[in-house]
């Protein structure tokens, strides 16, 4: 069976990447980030108001979550302070396999004028497919449950996401 592109991406390394709860949140936070800024400039470039609306919405569930992810953070802080170099790795490890490969247009800071509205839709189901795929491949690779834990969570987020624009699709 061939690999899809996301999943060899993220499996290329034959060691795998270990990952431990202050990744895997460093992770959920880039994905969200990433969500927030297309949501953010997706609508302000949609004329239809219910897309406008569904777009705002998701903007501020992702500012929601990445507030919940920076404050486990602040929690863990104690109990994992002096390990820099789990940070530098797993900045490469986001730099090289995930930056530009979920929220693509999020990675230049540009706001894409879309042919319309239904356009716009499709680029954020498309996204909320990837951010899925890539967090369901995480979760394949790992072995520890509360790392696991960390990312079934925003895969069932994004889930939710991905229902709630395919449902607008359907009435647009």
């Amino acid at each position: 069976m061939k690999k899809n592109k996301i999943e060899s991406e993220l499996t290329k390394d034959p060691g795998g990447t270990a990952f431990h709860c202050k990744d895997a949140i460093e992770i959920s936070l880039f994905i969200e980030k990433e969500g927030l800024g297309f949501y953010e400039k997706a609508a302000k470039n949609v004329s239809d108001r219910r897309v406008k609306d569904i777009f705002l919405r998701l903007a501020e569930e992702e500012r929601e979550h990445i507030q919940i992810l920076k404050t486990k953070l602040q929690f863990l802080k104690p109990v994992i302070s002096g390990k820099g170099k789990t940070t530098r790795k797993i900045d490469l490890f986001v730099k090289e396999k995930l930056e530009g490969k979920i929220f693509p247009a999020s990675e230049n800071n540009l706001v894409i004028k879309y042919k319309n509205d239904f356009e716009a839709l499709d680029y954020g189901i498309e996204s909320e497919k990837r951010s899925i795929e890539v967090l369901n491949n995480l979760l394949l690779n790992e072995k520890k449950l509360d790392v696991k834990s960390i990312f079934a969570h925003l895969v069932a987020e994004e889930k939710k996401h991905l229902a709630l624009l395919e449902e607008l699709k359907t009435k647009i």
